[in-house]
């Protein structure tokens, strides 16, 4: 029986419509065409997607002139039982809310203001042992790419992590706004920490140390969390404060929808370039369920079930009939 080699489009396919297994062997026993799963694994680690592939998908989707913002953050694939893996390392996952093996991935999100549409734009995967650079760095290279590409978002939206003041002068010398958390015990004025401070509703400009002049707004959710926000941006309402903190969600849907239905974290492969291909790939599948979405109206969820729910139908009548 010939064999064929294993495509793009074959397992783009695959991660769109598997629900449990991701691995070669499971692409190879559902493949259309003859494929071993040595030869997915060879195929994986053979090509060089990169980074500015997604931007090319992205892009045609993205309406340039539609008010947006830039949301960043990063999120940590779990590799807890496979530390032999290349890329892998001890990080702080914010989802488990503990240290633990994986792959950190720095991701970059447009999100249209009119449309509440969310797209990926640009990632990266942190191995400082290879190219030297932090999370932070990563997030200040695809900034300024995205400058160069075009964006012109409302503002940049980040958690209290990339607050640093590196970050938010790189902000600024573009031209840009930006919206972030601040910790509690970040210093202002003359060595005050903000939840020392009295801020009232309507927010309150403060002397961010090394910065300059910033308004701070307390919020406190339901579970009595206070979390400050800060911003640039000149006489800032806090309604609108407000409406742009929480599109910031937007960025943990889109890393749930891509480990819950795309098997980021799935890959077994112990190869950088394999992980970084199948990294791309995810990505890749996660923006043609979207384009589905926007076509059929039918969540990435749903998508899965369809998939299933005819052979499970066809099982339970198959299994009805023998009992």
């Amino acid at each position: 029986m010939s064999r064929h080699k294993c495509t793009r489009s074959l397992y783009t396919s695959f991660l769109q419509a598997s629900s449990i297994r991701y691995s070669g062997l499971a692409l190879s026993e559902v493949s259309p065409v003859p494929l071993s799963h040595d030869s997915v694994n060879r195929w994986l680690s053979s090509c060089s997607f990169r980074p500015s592939g997604v931007w090319e998908l992205s892009k045609p989707l993205i309406t340039m002139k539609e008010p947006c913002l830039l949301i960043g953050d990063d999120t940590v694939l779990d590799k807890r039982r496979s530390e032999e893996i290349a890329l892998v390392k001890y990080q702080y996952s914010g989802t488990a809310h503990a240290v633990m093996a994986g792959i950190g991935l720095v991701n970059l999100v447009w999100h249209g203001l009119e449309s509440e549409d969310f797209i990926p734009v640009d990632y990266r995967v942190y191995d400082k042992d290879t190219d030297g650079k932090t999370k932070n760095d990563h997030f200040r290279d695809m900034l300024k790419l995205a400058k160069d590409r075009g964006l012109t978002p409302d503002a940049v939206v980040m958690d209290a992590w990339y607050s640093s003041l590196d970050n938010l002068k790189a902000i600024r010398a573009m031209g840009w706004i930006w919206v972030m958390g601040l910790k509690k015990n970040r210093k202002v004025n003359r060595g005050e920490t903000l939840e020392k401070l009295p801020i009232p509703d309507e927010g309150l400009k403060v002397h961010l140390r090394g910065y300059g002049w910033i308004t701070v707004f307390r919020f406190v959710a339901k579970n009595g969390r206070t979390d400050y926000i800060a911003t640039n941006r000149e006489n800032p309402s806090r309604d609108r404060i407000e409406t742009i903190i929480k599109a910031r969600w937007k960025i943990e849907v889109y890393h749930r929808e891509l480990k819950q239905t795309c098997g980021l974290e799935r890959c077994q492969s112990r190869t950088g370039r394999a992980q970084r291909n199948h990294i791309f790939l995810a990505i890749s599948a996660w923006i043609q369920k979207y384009k589905r979405r926007l076509v059929e109206g039918i969540s990435f969820y749903q998508q899965k079930w369809e998939v299933i729910k005819n052979d499970i139908s066809r099982e339970i009548h198959k299994i009805m009939m023998l009992t």
